[in-house]
Parts: C-alpha cells; structure tokens; sequence
C-alpha cells in the first residue's frame, strides 16, 4: 500500500468513527473542511482551513480524534493540526508537529498553581462568560459560592436539568476558578462514563490484588466533580465504589459537585444509600431558558467570535432553538461559518439555511400537538377548552404553560404557537412572561411545568 493510500485508508477509518461520536453539525462545519497531509515520525498531521479553525477542533475535538487514532491498527500514535497556511510552509509544518503535543498538554499545562491530575476542564468555561437569567440563577449562585469555599458551603452540590442547558458549564467554571486561586487545591472533574471505565480497568489492573491507584486518585483530591450521574444506573459496583469515594471525601471535608440530568430520586435503580448521600446535596436546577436569556447568550457568543451580528436575526434564531443551548450556540457557530464562507452580512437567508437541519431534527421529535396533549392529561381539562375561547382560569393556566413549553421545546415562531390555540402571537408572548415569572414565585407552576416538560421529552 502506498503512502497516500495509508494516508487516505485511515483518514476514512477516523472520520466513520468520529461521524458517529460528533453531532451532525459539528461535524459538517469543523470536521468535513479538514484535510489530511501526511505521516511523519509516527504522528498524523492534519490541515485546517484557517488558525482560527484549527484552535476550535483542538479545543473542541482532540481527544476524540486522538480515541479514534489507537483504534485503528497500524496507525500513528499521534495526531498534529496545522493550518492551510502552515500547511504550505514546510518549517511551519515540523513546528505545527510539536506544538500541539497531546491532549492534556493543550488543555491544561502543568504551573506551580495547578498541582492536579490533567483533566478535562475546558479553560474557556468559567462564570464570566456563563449568561445568567431567571432558569439558572440560583444554580449559578450556587456554583460561585462553591468556587470560593470549596468544601466549606453547600457541600456536595448537585445540579440537575436537561441536555445542553449550562451543568457542564457551571461544573468547569468552578473548577477553574478553584485551579486560578492560591489555594493549590487539587481539582478532578470526569464524567461518570469516565470513573466507570477508569473503576473497571483498575479492577482488570489489579488482578483481584488492589486497586489502591484508583482510590488514591479520587479520594485524594480536594474537589471531585463527576457529571452525568444518571448513567451509573445499573451499575451497583460502580455505584458501591461511588459511595465509598463519597464517604471518604466528606469525612476529609472535600468539596463534591455531581450532575445528572434529572433529580436524584428519579435515577433508577440506584443503590438507597448513594441515592441518600445525592439527596442530602444542595439539589439545584438549571432549566431552559427564556428567549431573552437565549439572546442574551447568542450575543455573548457572536461577540467572542468577534461577529456583528443584528438583534433581529439573533432573536430569529432564539425563537427557533430553545430547549438546548449546546444546539442553538451550534446554529449560531454555521450561521458564523457561513457569513464568512459566503463572504456577507448574516441575514435572514444564511439564519434560514443554517436552520434547516435542526429544525427537520426537532420537529421529527417534539410537536405542538404532543405537549398540548400532555399538559392537557396532566391537568385533566378537554383538550377542545384548551385550544377553544374559555377563559376561566381552570382553562387559562394549563392553555398558558401549554404555549410556554411549546415556545421551550418546538422550534416555531410565535405566531404559528398562537394558530395551535386559535390566537395571536401578542397573547403567546404574554403566556410566556407570565409563566416565565409565576415559575420563579409559584411552585405548583414551576413543578407543573417540569412535570410535563419530563413526561414530553421521555416520550
């Protein structure tokens, strides 16, 4: 097999794989524009379009790429990304090699501050850039209290509420603001995915002697961080070995923050005794946020990006992506990425276009219909009242939290949530600050709300 061909055979080996790890999105904007260049001194070098590009796949991608490397036999041990520009500088090209080193050393070089196990805390996720609004405020408030007492307030700490809305943002900021300070604290975030395959492997490691490394390296620590607890579900070992890092760590006075994407008493299958310790945390959410929020952070992102882009069309897109933050924030990415490929302003057009993938996505999944059904079972009124004139409040609340979660949920624009119900759009936007507002003083509101925002999305 010649060079080229090599070269090529385990390029489509590594994007098969990552096709399969990275949305759809990240992977036509950042992935797809990438090209092989060659092998040399057993590490994979891979052209970008522009730095900018290739500072985003690093940060972004390089543990994926560098997993889907040693999966492929006969392949380099290591994977470099350069720029186009580099590319056609051969010096460049030899620097771009051993500049971009391994993972770790990219995310997290070692100083005299930073005296803790590399990690995949992401340094561009701390509490400056986090947007903070009436759905996240008082897990936001949390977090920041834990960052400057850790193991002294609100110790363990759990958060909990959907895919994309701000746990892992939240979670890292904290740990980079622990990383930042004096105190020479040593920090761990991993995810639960992570303990389990790190749990098994010192098990298979030890031979049924000691996995004694294993313990050392989570109770050794002084701020834990485990995410996506939901999925030790099932897995009593694990579970077992959890309670005992638990115990220990809060014996010491450690600083613990765990996330799930649900409460800890609507995890399944957990052992009563780790369920217990989850329950006596501090138990904060973080819920979709409102479409001011939502543009609020849209701006945030475009001015990181150093992108003027008008409130219109970033309101346009709000309206259209709201229950995943990670979602919207990829729309506004292929909106940017496409104003410079087009060589223009962003208007209603690119919006449109870099809308048509998640709104086929979204609306194959959740529909207006659906959460007019669930809420209309959840408060035991006839769906014909709700979507009709009546206007006793019996009627009134279900119909108005109805159009709050479909504005949450369904990519529609107000005016076709107001023709689900017969109305204009004026009276969707009033449903929604009101119940915007009634779920911040009301919690019978806010529970209903949850309740059938849970039962809609495990449909």
């Amino acid at each position: 097999m010649t060079e080229m061909n090599e070269l090529e055979t385990i390029w489509q080996e590594m994007l098969s794989t990552l096709e399969i790890e990275v949305n759809s999105l990240g992977f036509d904007v950042w992935i797809k524009p990438l090209r092989p260049i060659r092998i040399e001194e057993d590490v994979l070098i891979v052209a970008s379009p522009t730095p900018a590009s290739k500072a985003e796949v690093i940060a972004k991608y390089l543990p994926l790429f560098k997993e889907a490397l040693r999966s492929i036999d006969g392949a380099p041990k290591e994977i470099s990304f350069i720029s186009e520009d580099e590319a056609n500088d051969p010096s460049a090209v030899v620097k771009g090699v051993t500049a971009v080193g391994t993972a770790d050393e990219n995310v997290q070089p070692d100083t005299d501050k930073r005296k803790y196990e590399p990690s995949t805390i992401n340094p561009k996720y701390n509490f400056e850039n986090f947007v903070v609004g009436g759905c996240n405020r008082m897990a936001y408030a949390a977090a920041k209290a834990v960052s400057e007492n850790p193991g002294q307030v609100y110790n363990p700490l759990f958060i909990y509420g959907g895919v994309g809305l701000g746990k892992t943002h939240l979670m890292q900021a904290i740990g980079n603001a622990v990383k930042m300070s004096e105190t020479n604290l040593k920090v761990l975030y991993v995810s639960s995915e992570t303990f389990l395959n790190e749990f098994v492997e010192s098990i298979r490691n030890a031979k049924g002697v000691n996995n004694q490394a294993f313990r050392d390296k989570y109770r050794g620590v002084d701020l834990l961080m485990i995410d996506d607890v939901q999925f030790i579900s099932k897995k009593p070992s694990t579970q077992e070995e959890i309670f005992h890092t638990f115990e220990a760590l809060q014996t010491a006075g450690k600083q613990m923050v765990f996330a799930s994407d649900r409460l800890p008493q609507d995890i399944p299958d957990l052992d009563s005794r780790v369920r217990s310790r989850f329950a006596s945390s501090l138990v904060v959410d973080v819920q979709a946020p409102d479409l001011e929020t939502r543009i609020a952070i849209l701006q945030r992102k475009a001015q990181d990006a150093k992108v003027n882009i008008s409130v219109n069309m970033l309101e346009y897109i709000a309206e259209r992506v709201s229950s995943n933050i990670r979602e919207m924030e990829g729309v506004l990415t292929k909106v940017i990425f496409m104003s410079k490929l087009y060589e223009r302003r962003v208007d209603l057009a690119i919006c449109q276009e870099a809308l048509n993938d998640y709104r086929v996505q979204e609306c194959d999944e959740i529909t207006a219909d659906e959460i007019i059904d669930c809420t209309c079972r959840y408060f035991n009124v006839a769906k014909s009242d709700v979507i009709g004139k009546k206007k006793n409040k019996e009627i009134v609340e279900p119909r108005q939290i109805a159009m709050y979660i479909i504005n949450e949920l369904v990519p529609l624009p107000l005016e076709k949530i107001g023709e689900c119900f017969g109305r204009e759009h004026t009276t969707v936007i009033h449903a929604r600050d009101k119940i915007s507002g009634l779920i911040a003083s009301d919690s019978k509101v806010k529970t209903a709300v949850n309740d059938i925002k849970a039962i809609v999305l495990r449909k």
